[in-house]
């Protein structure tokens, strides 16, 4: 576990996002970011000292860019921007979420290219280690000019306004930074902007989505292992032959997950020369399902990378040589306006991994379907996993809990299709990207319950197998995990705590780790 991230605009993972906005990893500014920042805000003071109207320094916003505004209204001019667009409604943030966020506009900051100052990033920074995490309610980004609406609420509290929580209690911004012995801050200009302007809620929220969907690509190997062997279904299918004549790293990654997970099986062994020709597409494809998903999550996370590590706001404040003569500015500084603030690269690539993560639950399902279904079982099971079914209905209407959430994969729509021109017409196209996060890991925790219920039958099932015939090394430690939190069902009872404790198996490394550790190769 990383106990300390150093930001340096240039290297932060994902995987350090997780360790900040979960594990409270510390958070420390690099110096050689600290320099590029001093110097990124001398530019802006030249700027200032120049006279010339430039976007975001000397002029309003939006609609407003043409609006000039007076050297002694500039620190007004900030302080009003985080207040006016603090107009987020709806759920608020987690606190991981807020934390991501948080962590993920600091390395922005650090790049050196906002024209903030040192002092301001400092004052985020330790918020972060004190725990001081504002309160801000998710829903009025647009995902350009980034997620301002978001990043405002969350930037009000740097100026002792705003709310936030600290140690459970919910305060006054100004108070909460008194609890931990820190001051607000009187932002200057050009300071509000870059606390707002930037893709960072979307990309916080998305890195914390790839490490869950990562985890679930993976015990979807698992669970979809265990379901091929008390299904007495083949494993041929992941044979490394077919693989390497459609090389795609996704489908072979979980091609040889299965061949580990079923290893020295005798339930494998068992069957091997049955007269069945061929098993169904939810047992027979399971490489190519669950390997076009862990594509969807390397693209995902080919643009997390790069976006973690990119400066987002707008403008942009380089050295006046790096841009030459196509700049507003002063004769030692170049501010461009452009674009990348918008979110299209991630909200579309989300919109993806929602489809793809529906589409592992949807071949789960199918999968559970094969355990339950009296026509379509083996003999050796019997109707929905229950000795005397009919009077008892065992697991039948765990398989109605996963169409449900299947159902709402399905449902979520694509937000990144969408569009709704702001700020009269200026931002005539928007990304939606925040929503596109949203409703991809709300896809992640369906599709985790959705494992889950596969987990709960695969276990059950793995009861009526021939006991003299042991399950794979890994299907059989998957098992044994399932088996620790969710007893065999011996008597209709109520399933939901059934369904619950396995989906929090799914999500938890844990689950992961102690499958992984019983293979010798290892889990990908």
């Amino acid at each position: 576990m990383t106990a300390e991230v150093v930001l340096d605009g240039e290297s932060l993972t994902p995987a350090e996002v997780v360790a900040v906005a979960r594990n409270g990893a510390t958070v420390t500014v690099a110096d050689t970011a600290r320099e590029r920042i001093r110097e990124s805000r001398e530019r802006v003071e030249s700027v200032l000292d120049s006279g010339e109207a430039v976007y975001g320094v000397t002029t309003g916003f939006g609609d407003l860019v043409d609006e000039r505004i007076p050297r002694e209204d500039l620190d007004a001019l900030q302080r009003n921007l985080l207040r006016s667009h603090a107009a987020a409604v709806g759920r608020e943030l987690t606190t991981e979420e807020v934390r991501a966020m948080m962590v993920t506009r600091a390395n922005t900051l650090a790049k050196g290219y906002s024209g903030i100052r040192e002092s301001v990033v400092d004052l985020l920074v330790a918020m972060l280690d004190a725990g001081v995490h504002p309160v801000v309610p998710s829903r009025g980004s647009l995902g350009a000019s980034g997620d301002l609406a978001p990043l405002a609420h969350m930037s009000l509290v740097l100026i002792g306004e705003g709310e936030a929580e600290v140690e459970g209690d919910r305060l006054p911004g100004d108070e909460a930074l008194d609890a931990v012995g820190l001051e607000p801050v009187t932002l200057r200009a050009k300071e509000g902007l870059a606390l707002i302007n930037g893709t960072q809620l979307t990309v916080g929220v998305a890195a914390l989505l790839l490490a869950d969907a990562e985890r679930l690509v993976a015990a979807a190997d698992i669970a979809g292992a265990l379901t091929t062997e008390v299904t007495l279904s083949s494993t041929v299918p992941s044979h490394e032959a077919i693989t390497d004549v459609r090389p795609h790293a996704g489908q072979a990654a979980s091609a040889r997950n299965i061949r580990r997970l079923t290893a020295d099986s005798d339930v494998v062994e068992s069957h091997r020369n049955c007269d069945r020709v061929q098993d169904a597409y939810a047992m027979r494809c399971l490489p190519q399902v669950h390997g076009a998903v862990r594509d969807a999550v390397a693209h995902l996370r080919e643009a997390v990378e790069v976006e973690l590590n990119s400066a987002t706001d707008n403008p942009l404040v380089f050295p006046r040589e790096a841009v030459g003569d196509r700049a507003s500015g002063s004769d030692s500084a170049g501010v461009l306006s452009g674009g990348n603030f918008h979110g299209a690269v991630l909200a579309m690539r989300l919109d993806y991994l929602t489809n793809a993560l529906t589409e592992l639950a949807a071949i789960s399902e199918r999968r559970t379907d094969r355990m339950l279904n009296p026509n379509l079982q083996e003999p050796h099971l019997p109707p929905f996993l229950t000795e005397r079914s009919g009077v008892r209905s065992g697991y039948m209407i765990a398989q109605y809990t996963a169409a449900a959430l299947l159902n709402e994969c399905r449902s979520f729509g694509r937000p990144s299709m969408d569009n709704t021109p702001v700020s009269g017409n200026q931002e005539d196209h928007v990304s939606m990207s925040a929503q596109s996060a949203y409703l991809a890991r709300k896809a992640a925790r369906n599709a985790a319950a959705i494992l889950g219920v596969e987990l709960c039958c695969g276990a059950q099932a793995a009861d009526f197998v021939d006991d003299a015939l042991e399950l794979g090394v890994g299907s059989a430690e998957a098992y044994d995990a399932v088996r620790a939190v969710v007893p065999k069902l011996t008597a209709d009872r109520p399933i939901h705590e059934d369904i619950e404790a396995a989906g929090a198996l799914v999500e938890s490394s844990a689950f992961i780790e102690r499958v992984a550790a019983a293979l010798d190769e290892g889990l990908e």
